[in-house]
């Protein structure tokens, strides 16, 4: 059979009014399916975030622990430790300090005021150096530098590394801006053993006598997508492309029952429909 032939085939079957009708009705649904799926992965989105934000707040909430149970210096910082509510006790380093510009809190642009401060090793080994984000400032002035002079014990929430924007000159000042609360980058200013993350001032005793604003406990990114709903929306997606399929399935039969009319035997008719899809 000519091509020109089965293709006329094809657009007849296709065009009579009871498949246009069908199509219609199936055309309907796929899309009602689709858009479904599209509302179930929203809702996917939604219940993500929202177990995120119970997640949050659970941690926010549970009583602090000691730092050196949950990170050890030089260790990698992973994503649960975000939020971590843990208490630590060192000693600032007064002269090690830097502020972070262009950081927001309530609405406002401002600074971020963070110090070293030294903890000590109960093993013996090395004190290592902890990044503390003491608060946040709308203007530095040099009374936000000011720390106590003798032991610490804070209690705040762990924080993972900024990215390293920009690098730190060597020898940098007390009171220098830098871009990012980098661990990386502050080991070449600060030294080493350093720990990979930072930690975000909640309560100090003694209290500092500096009008620091507390910055807030660390944003857990990326809740991700909840597994129930975003298998529903695959489901609709399947359905509605299956009403497509079915469609193309009735015409084929048409283009069959056409071509049998016209005298084709029941298997030349089938080769071709087959060999026309």
């Amino acid at each position: 059979m000519h091509a020109s032939a089965g293709f006329s085939d094809w657009l007849r079957a296709a065009t009579r009014p009871r498949l246009i009708g069908i199509f219609v009705l199936l055309v309907a649904g796929a899309l009602l399916c689709i858009r479904l799926g599209a509302w179930q992965l929203d809702r996917a989105q939604i219940r993500g975030d929202q177990a995120a934000a119970v997640e949050a707040a659970e941690r926010e909430s549970a009583p602090p622990v000691p730092m050196e149970t949950v990170v050890a210096p030089q260790t990698p910082f992973t994503q649960t430790m975000v939020g971590q509510r843990v208490t630590v006790t060192g000693t600032y380093l007064s002269e090690d300090q830097f502020l972070v510009p262009d950081r927001e809190l309530d609405g406002q642009t401002g600074y971020l005021v963070v110090t070293a401060l030294r903890v000590e090793a109960g093993d013996g080994a090395d004190p290592a150096i902890l990044p503390v984000v003491r608060g946040w400032v709308s203007e530095p002035a040099g009374a936000h530098l000011d720390v106590p002079s003798g032991p610490v014990e804070l209690t705040g929430y762990l924080g993972g590394p900024d990215p390293a924007q920009a690098g730190i000159a060597v020898g940098a000042a007390t009171g220098d801006e830098i871009e990012a609360v980098s661990p990386a980058a502050l080991a070449n200013v600060w030294g080493t053993p350093i720990f990979s993350g930072q930690f975000v001032l909640e309560v100090q005793e003694p209290a500092a006598g500096a009008d620091l604003r507390p910055y807030g406990a660390p944003v857990i990114e990326g809740g991700g997508l909840n597994i129930q709903n975003l298998a529903y929306a695959a489901e609709w997606w399947i359905f509605g492309g299956f009403a497509l399929v079915l469609w193309w399935r009735m015409v084929r039969d048409e283009v069959r029952h056409l071509r049998a009319e016209r005298g084709q035997t029941p298997t030349t008719a089938v080769a071709d429909a087959d060999a026309a899809t």
